[in-house]
């Protein structure tokens, strides 16, 4: 790697990506808790202790199709000379009324269904000539040609040891143990030991609700004609789908026009149904970007809600030292100080930008811990036909492939931040440091994972 000092431009001072998010991560307080229906309650965070109020399996059961019987009684069997046992009724998952299996018997069980009175162990049926009076049996007869209380005689051809084939009861949590800590996140095997300790519902921390706007009068919606000099909106369909990837309820505004005053109101107008809002576009220092225009010039909201005033005094705009991304905006909105994060128009750069900056929000609104705010990174050597250029003083995200078999990651597409293309290929962004100006083909690099 060739080395450079970070240079100044003279003008506003450049943030730095860590500086920049610390500020961000530091204005996020997470969203208070509440009690949700457990498929509701997926993908959030658990904020107590979860204690099991009845064992699993609450009763001794079989883990197989077979036969429940004594030990005694199949001592020594084998092919030659099975054990004859009489057949005293069958057991199904879910009985209730339980057959007393005595000496020399034995009561037909199905899988999960509760090891009735008197029976050590289950003999499984392929151990068995299932009733038939022929060889080893396949499998177990269908329920409905075996009729409760069916009687005959089963030949076991095998021994079994005591409790053979039984699911003990507690053998998989005691009643009191804890099922799952505070903090948990909770996906499909925490919902799954969740609803079979009993518990309907759960306290968590919400999923964030964000709301997406892109600006531009620009920008037409996928499926509308493309007219000359109009571009198809693809940022806010970008974020929204970000947005859910990093566990929130995602709300997607039509693109909003160049106009100050009408995205002030859009604002306004979307504030009841967000916990973050993410804009795109209209940052930088153009005649025509908007949303910067809208947002430093407003005077401090009274919270009337008159479409003309939100609250924006707590919004800052400022350069970042990085590449892709360095417009960047962000701070609060409305009476009650909602996050609103700016980000800039071009499409590489604003995704570059949401994983760096909104993702984390995200997952801090809903409580996560800091190890899970943002994506896996690591270190991988790069695999390339030549250097790879970065400017002095910019920490550069370039688009990658990783490759985990061989621990290299190569380059996608260009540097250019319109080349969306790339971005859909690419798995991985490659980051060149600040002071870092030419990388070489097998230097190690941080890899930041995308998905």
């Amino acid at each position: 790697m060739t080395s450079s000092a970070p240079h100044d431009t003279g003008q506003q001072r450049l943030w730095s990506v860590d500086e920049h998010l610390a500020d961000v991560l530091a204005a996020i307080r997470p969203l208070e808790p509440i009690e949700l229906q457990l498929l509701d309650a997926q993908g959030c965070v658990l904020v107590e202790d979860v204690t099991v109020p009845v064992a699993l399996p609450p009763f001794d059961n079989s883990s197989m199709d077979g036969y429940a019987v004594r030990v005694a009684d199949v001592q020594g069997a084998g092919e030659e000379f099975p054990a004859v046992l009489t057949v005293i009724g069958d057991v199904a998952a879910g009985s209730g009324s339980l057959p007393t299996v005595g000496p020399g018997e034995a009561a037909r069980i199905m899988t999960g269904a509760p090891l009735p009175p008197g029976a050590e162990a289950v003999v499984p049926v392929e151990w068995t000539d299932g009733g038939t009076g022929g060889g080893a049996a396949s499998g177990m007869t269908p329920a409905s040609e075996a009729p409760e209380g069916a009687r005959g005689e089963v030949r076991v051809h095998r021994a079994a040891e005591a409790r053979a084939h039984v699911r003990a009861r507690g053998s998989d949590v005691q009643a009191g143990d804890l099922a799952l800590r505070a903090g948990t996140v909770l996906g499909p095997p925490q919902i799954a030991l969740l609803a079979a300790i009993g518990r309907g519902t759960v306290r968590v921390r919400p999923r964030a609700r964000v709301v997406v706007m892109s600006t531009g009068s620009e920008l037409v919606q996928p499926g509308e004609p493309l007219t000359e000099g109009r571009i198809y909106d693809s940022n806010s369909f970008a974020l929204a789908a970000a947005a859910r990837d990093a566990g929130a309820i995602a709300y997607r505004v039509g693109a909003v026009a160049d106009d100050a005053d009408t995205l002030r109101s859009t604002i306004e107008d979307q504030l009841i149904r967000a916990d973050l809002i993410v804009t795109t576009g209209g940052v930088s220092v153009g005649a025509y970007d908007v949303v910067k225009e809208a947002l430093t010039s407003v005077s401090t909201g009274d919270g009337e809600g008159d479409g003309d005033d939100v609250d924006a005094a707590g919004v800052d705009f400022r350069k970042l030292a990085m590449q892709p991304g360095k417009p960047q905006g962000f701070g609060t909105v409305g009476p009650d100080r909602t996050p609103l994060l700016a980000l800039p128009g071009n499409p590489v750069s604003s995704y570059v930008s949401f994983e760096l900056f909104v993702r984390p929000a995200i997952r801090a609104l809903m409580g996560l811990p800091g190890a899970d705010l943002n994506r896996p990174v690591l270190r991988a050597v790069l695999e390339a036909d030549k250097a790879l250029r970065s400017p002095a003083g910019r920490r550069q995200f370039l688009r990658g492939k990783y490759d985990a078999e061989s621990g290299t990651v190569s380059p996608v597409g260009g540097s250019g931040s319109h080349l969306i293309a790339a971005l859909a290929h690419a798995d991985s962004l490659m980051v060149v440091p600040e002071e870092v100006t030419s990388v070489e083909p097998g230097t190690e690099l941080e890899v930041v994972l995308l998905g």
